[in-house]
């Protein structure tokens, strides 16, 4: 078991002064099997109101508002978590049992494509060989490997709202853009799949005290009779050293900010997301 310090900054300016704003963050871990949350603080500066809440996705969210003028802003989310290592799934079911009506109609929501993830024929294509002669859980793992074989990482390609069609008419993106394939490719198979946000430790071996930049990530689970959770831009289960913020169906369930503002002018974000292993 690892503990992990995280403080994610996000700072964004203005070209004028802003006269309010309205905002959501979805910068809180979950304590689950394998992670727990020892400590977890969000901080707004400058903010006049705010309140937590769940989301319909079990999302924990904190919605807070200025209403004084400010050319800046700052969200500080800083959390201890403590992660372990994966479980394998305590059951694993075949295509027939996958495509059961009380599966389907339970699965529903991770069934069906969001318009960001839903997938162009060439991936339906590549799932289905990717799949072939495997059995779901193994087939997931193929697909989401043929996948990472034909998308290359690459910063800046796309935007947070870029759709699987075009992530894959680029073969280039980011993580966001490997898991949104990933799901489209999923469901089109019958495997129910959800969107992940998080951070991930950039090294598994780093050392106890070092602080070092990490990243804010998205990885995929799918159901097979548990839910498994496969970090496909990474090729690699994610588990000690991925840190679970929010679940749901694609990025726009799940952005870490949101919010308007009333002013003229333009924005700037600035984020920096620092770890450190504590044990």
């Amino acid at each position: 078991m690892s503990r992990l310090r995280v403080v994610h900054t996000s700072t964004f300016r203005y070209a004028t002064p802003v006269q309010a704003s309205y905002n959501e963050a979805r910068m809180t871990p979950v304590s689950q099997a394998g992670q727990t949350v020892v400590s977890s603080h969000l901080e707004a500066r400058p903010q006049t109101w705010s309140y937590e809440y769940r989301d319909y996705w079990g999302t924990a969210v904190t919605a807070f508002e200025v209403l004084v003028p400010h050319e800046s802003m700052v969200i500080t989310a800083e959390h201890v978590v403590e992660t372990g290592e994966l479980v394998a799934p305590r059951t694993v079911l075949g295509w027939d049992e996958l495509a059961a009506p009380d599966v389907r109609d339970r699965m529903a929501e991770f069934l069906s494509d969001t318009p960001t993830t839903a997938p162009p024929q060439g991936v339906v294509e590549l799932a289905v060989a990717a799949a072939d002669g495997l059995g779901p859980a193994d087939a997931a793992v193929a697909v989401c490997s043929a996948l990472r074989d034909r998308v290359e990482y690459i910063p800046g390609a796309t935007a947070v709202h870029t759709p699987a069609t075009e992530a894959w008419d680029a073969k280039a993106g980011v993580c966001q853009d490997v898991a949104h394939l990933a799901l489209g490719a999923l469901r089109s198979l019958g495997i129910p799949a959800r969107y992940v946000s998080g951070y991930l430790h950039p090294s598994r071996g780093g050392e106890i005290g070092e602080t070092v930049t990490g990243e804010s990530h998205a990885w995929v689970e799918w159901w097979v009779g548990d839910w498994v959770a496969y970090d496909p831009t990474n090729r690699i289960p994610a588990g000690g050293h991925h840190v679970v913020l929010a679940r749901g169906r694609s990025y726009d369930d799940v952005a870490p900010l949101r919010g308007i503002y009333a002013g003229a002018g333009t924005q700037e974000l600035e984020v920096e997301v620092r770890i450190t292993r504590e044990s």
